[in-house]
C-alpha cells in the first residue's frame, strides 16, 4: 500500500505548487492584509496560470511594499512607472492601475464593515462552503456567491475581479472548500 498522499490534481508535483496546496490553498483566511495579498494576486493571474504568478510572488511581494495596501493606495506615477519596469512582475499597465485603484476601495470596504473580511465573509455567511468533488475538473469556474461577490465589487470600483477571479480567491482564501474528497487536505481546512 502507498504512503503518498492524495493531492489534488492540479497542483501535480511541481515542489511550489505542492507547497501551496498543502499550506495555504483553502485555508480559512480573515487576516485583511493576507485577503489583499491574494486579491493582489489573483487579479495579476487573471489570463495567465497561477503557477506563474506563485513563482514571481516573493518579487511581487518586494515590489508591492510586502502587500502594504495603506502604501500601495499612495502610489504615485513616479513608483507606478518603475513597477512597470520591474520584470520580475507581471508588467501589465492595467493591472498595475488595478492594484492602486483596489487598495484605496479595500480600505473604503474596511471602514464601511470595520474590516474587509467582514465583508467578504458575509457572501459565504461566514463560514466555509464545503464541496464534494471528485476531481477537481469537477469544481466550478464560478458559482454564485462569486457572482454576487464580483458584481458587488465591480459596483463599488473594483477591477479584475470578474466572477472567475473571484471564485479562485474564494477557493484560495478557504471561503470554499474545493480540495477534492479524497485530498488528504479535505478534511483537514
Amino acid at each position: 500500500m502507498s504512503s503518498e498522499k492524495v493531492r489534488c490534481g492540479w497542483c501535480g508535483t511541481d515542489p511550489l505548487y505542492v507547497k501551496y496546496h498543502d499550506e495555504e490553498w483553502g485555508v480559512p483566511v480573515k487576516d485583511d492584509k493576507t485577503l489583499f495579498e491574494f486579491l493582489i494576486l489573483e487579479t495579476f493571474q487573471a489570463g495567465l496560470s497561477w503557477i506563474t504568478i506563485l513563482r514571481k510572488r516573493e518579487n511581487f511581494r518586494e515590489a508591492f511594499d510586502n502587500f502594504d495596501y495603506k502604501k500601495i493606495a499612495k502610489y504615485d506615477q513616479s513608483k507606478i512607472d518603475s513597477l512597470l519596469q520591474n520584470e520580475g512582475i507581471i508588467r501589465n499597465k492595467l493591472k498595475v492601475h488595478a492594484a492602486v485603484t483596489n487598495a484605496q476601495l479595500f480600505m473604503e470596504i474596511q471602514k464601511e464593515f470595520g474590516s474587509f473580511s467582514n465583508y467578504i465573509w458575509e457572501f459565504v455567511n461566514h463560514k466555509p462552503i464545503k464541496n464534494v468533488w471528485k476531481t477537481h475538473t469537477d469544481a466550478p469556474a464560478i458559482t454564485a456567491e462569486s457572482d454576487a461577490l464580483s458584481k458587488d465589487l465591480k459596483k463599488r470600483g473594483f477591477k479584475f475581479v470578474g466572477s472567475t477571479v473571484v471564485y479562485a480567491h474564494m477557493q484560495a482564501t478557504g471561503m470554499v472548500n474545493d480540495h477534492i474528497e479524497n485530498c488528504f487536505r479535505y478534511h483537514e481546512v
